[in-house]
């Protein structure tokens, strides 16, 4: 099942958090193409600032939403120009009031999806697939990976039929549900058709805390040891004392 379907969604709820939060008895097609425009409008205003995910949180009037990126600086701008323009820009798309928080990604090299837009970037402009796939799996093993694996399919190097290469390193346990696995996927369009990357990270088992024991305060209970002797004490006393003196 883990090789089948896609790893976020297959832990989402367990070890993954959803991306978008929100309930709706009533309008919920229309909330869900409107997160979709919302999404695509982000992507093609900040085409350039490496956007890896965003996650939206819907109040009673108002939406809240969260931008991963590796450039923080492009979509903020100059004295917040730029992050002004894109909130009104997302309010005409939904007809709310906006709000927007950007978050920096710290290691660009670890995260699938800005890991397969480099590749697709560099397939498009002809650098060697098995070139790009190498590359981007030595960077991110150095950045701290416990394991990748990469995947083109298409009409690779300009064949005629299109092909499948795969390339990985380390671990990447897909069946596992603790295993913390970032997936992306991203198409190249060249002149001979399109390409597809595909690209799993593995970054480490995501383990339950352990839950602190709850101690009994000495008020409400005895140790093992007061217990037996008063026990014994108990027992004592309800042994019949014989009569003194001798006869």
């Amino acid at each position: 099942m883990g090789q089948k379907v896609n790893p976020i969604s297959f832990r989402t709820g367990i070890s993954r958090d959803w991306p978008t939060k929100w309930y709706a008895d009533k309008h919920y097609t229309e909330l869900l193409q409107e997160d979709i425009r919302l999404r695509r409008g982000i992507q093609l205003k900040c085409s350039e600032a490496e956007v890896s995910r965003v996650e939206i949180d819907r109040g009673t009037n108002e939406v809240l939403i969260t931008v991963h990126t590796a450039r923080p600086g492009i979509i903020i701008g100059r004295g917040g120009q730029r992050v002004d323009e894109l909130r009104l820009y997302l309010e005409k798309l939904s007809g709310k009031r906006v709000r927007l928080n950007i978050q920096e990604i710290r290691d660009p090299e670890i995260d699938a999806h800005l890991v397969a837009r480099n590749i697709a970037r560099q397939i498009e402009h002809q650098v060697s697939y098995r070139r790009a796939m190498r590359q981007a799996v030595s960077r991110s093993m150095q950045a701290g990976a416990k394991g990748i694996k990469v995947t083109c399919s298409g009409r690779l190097g300009g064949g005629e039929i299109a092909r499948r290469e795969t390339s990985r390193e380390g671990r990447v346990p897909l069946h596992t549900l603790r295993a913390e696995i970032d997936y992306g996927f991203v198409e190249a369009c060249t002149p001979l058709g399109r390409i597809g990357i595909k690209v799993w990270i593995y970054k480490g088992d995501i383990l339950p805390q352990p839950k602190e024991e709850a101690t009994q305060p000495a008020a409400f209970g005895r140790s093992k040891k007061e217990e037996v002797s008063s026990n014994a004490t108990a027992k004592a006393s309800e042994i019949p004392q014989s009569p003194s003196g001798t006869a």
